[in-house]
């Protein structure tokens, strides 16, 4: 059975998933962000997230392959962060949403938690590249809810 795509994509999309800015600094030194929702826990010990980077990212050369990253869970009232980094062109991060974190990946202001990583290792996965970091330092924020994504669109919890 051939599956159409859009057909899966909206399958996939019945999934609710958390949303995170992956941010990085280029060899040049400039911040960025990428907004993405493709994140999951691998392993606790020893500690490994996933991502995953569409190939045809117009960023993927600063993302295939950062020795340091960090995965920021955003909150409910972080949507307008999500939106900007999420457009194509817009990846140049703003210097009031971030702070430089212990390894020198930005970290994103009042983010659920940010986890600092080191590439562990990369795959390939059709049209994407699977990114799995291993942590190195997080930081939690004590309260506060979720920004979740579920059929195309924001959503919350009740």
């Amino acid at each position: 059975m051939a599956i159409d795509g859009r057909e899966l994509r909206n399958a996939m999309g019945r999934f609710a998933t958390g949303v995170c800015l992956i941010t990085t600094v280029t060899e040049e030194g400039e911040a960025l962000a990428l907004t993405a929702n493709s994140f999951s826990s691998v392993s606790l010990d020893p500690p490994l997230v996933l991502w995953s980077l569409q190939n045809g990212s117009d960023v993927y050369q600063s993302y295939a392959h950062p020795r340091y990253f960090a995965i920021n869970v955003l909150a409910r009232e972080q949507q307008a962060h999500s939106n900007q980094y999420a457009r194509k062109g817009e990846h140049r991060l703003t210097p009031e949403h971030f702070r430089p974190g212990g390894h020198g990946s930005p970290i994103i202001h009042d983010a659920l938690v940010s986890f600092e990583c080191e590439l562990d290792a990369t795959h390939e996965g059709g049209d994407h590249l699977i990114i799995v970091g291993r942590v190195l330092d997080m930081q939690v924020r004590a309260d506060g809810e979720p920004l979740l994504f579920y059929g195309g669109a924001y959503r919350e919890l009740r």
